[in-house]
């Protein structure tokens, strides 16, 4: 039984939505169902709904019901991936012919999966730069079906006007989809301001600890929650138990977490804007960003992730990505700990020669929740 009702404040949804505490021994937390499938009673006779743990096992409903209810959404569905999340959505929602927008800003992985795989299914996309509206509706053609949007973006943090895009694809007949990673839903509520389905990569903030793979989907129409059910039955890339569970319990930190985040990446992007060797620092939270001001209408606060450029080109970033200490090496994001990287060699790498290809001189920070002095300190030396 859903619990998404006891509340409307987001960190007791967060803590009490799907947690229900277990009616066999009153533990507080869910059980992990780490089964295959359900006995019956008698050929038809499903207790409460099921019968095999691809098509729904009661841990992944708990985290179901727990997403739909943090994003404002009525129907979750969790994934073994974001990637899995987002080849259901565009196998559910096109056909050969059809088109999609992209953004001119987006994760190397969801640029892949359109030019590499979707593509070679007859389905075309175009590319726009989702911070203009008026560049979207020009990117728009008759057989559009999904309007793609990231904000803020990965890795150069641009910030689309998400109610402005919305009304755009809705008056062509498409959907908007906003993927929310890396503003999770405390920051930011997509379909609040009239997006159609809201993409997840559970690993990153949701988890928030580096230690699950996952991805979800999240929508408010009813019928389109069925469509994306049965293709997440019929294609079979679910979140496991145990995943399902860990994402569960990091929901439960997500608002602290995303607090401290957050505070910590405003301190580090007003270093970086006033150290000799940065030329440029991308971070919605800055005044000078092109997008703050419409960050600060769509969001609480502005996140944990900061790009900037550095002199000295590619070689000069890749050795600031070198000497960090505690910022650790590695690709992904949103972790308790700090991560740096290089986007051009590392996770955007899919994206070189195109549209998308991100600046060589670029360095990409997920800024952690560790002692922020600490952090300071070590981008200091990184940057000497």
């Amino acid at each position: 039984m859903s619990d998404r009702h006891i509340s409307q404040h987001f960190e007791t949804l967060a803590i009490h939505t799907g947690n229900t505490a277990d009616p066999l021994t009153g533990a507080v937390v869910p059980p992990i169902y780490q089964v295959s499938t359900y006995k019956q009673d008698g050929v038809g006779g499903l207790r409460g709904g099921y019968e095999y743990s691809r098509s729904a096992n009661p841990t992944r409903t708990a985290l179901e019901e727990n997403l739909a209810a943090l994003e404002g959404g009525r129907r979750g569905l969790a994934f073994a991936s974001g990637l899995a999340a987002e080849d259901c959505l565009l196998r559910t929602l096109l056909a050969p012919g059809d088109h999609v927008v992209i953004p001119n800003d987006a994760y190397g992985g969801t640029f892949r999966l359109f030019s590499k795989v979707v593509s070679r299914w007859g389905v075309e996309w175009s590319v726009a730069d989702t911070s203009d509206p008026s560049s979207v509706r020009a990117a728009l053609t008759p057989k559009t079906k999904a309007v793609w949007v990231e904000t803020p973006s990965n890795p150069l943090l641009g910030i689309t006007d998400i109610a402005a895009v919305a009304e755009i694809a809705h008056e062509a007949g498409a959907r908007l989809v906003v993927d929310n990673t890396f503003a999770t839903p405390y920051l930011q509520q997509p379909l609040s301001l009239g997006a159609d389905v809201v993409v997840h990569s559970l690993t990153k903030y949701m988890g928030g600890h580096s230690d699950v793979v996952g991805g979800a989907l999240v929508v408010n129409d009813e019928a389109l929650g069925q469509e994306l059910a049965y293709h997440q039955n019929a294609m079979g890339a679910v979140a496991g138990p145990f995943d399902s569970w860990l994402v569960l319990r990091g929901a439960k930190t997500l608002a602290v977490r995303m607090d401290r985040h957050s505070e910590n990446a405003a301190k580090v992007a007003d270093m970086l804007t006033r150290h000799a060797r940065v030329t440029r620092v991308l971070y919605p939270g800055l005044p000078e960003h092109p997008g703050h001001e419409t960050a600060a209408k769509q969001m609480r606060a502005f996140g944990g992730m900061i790009s900037f450029q550095v002199e000295g080109g590619e070689e000069a970033a890749v050795e600031v990505c070198n000497r960090a200490k505690v910022f650790t090496l590695g690709e992904s994001l949103g972790g308790v700990e700090s991560l740096i990287e290089h986007p051009g060699r590392m996770t955007h790498a899919s994206a070189a020669g195109s549209a998308l290809e991100v600046p060589a001189d670029l360095v990409r920070l997920s800024v952690g929740i560790e002692n922020v002095d600490d952090l300071l300190e070590d981008l200091q030396q990184a940057l000497r």
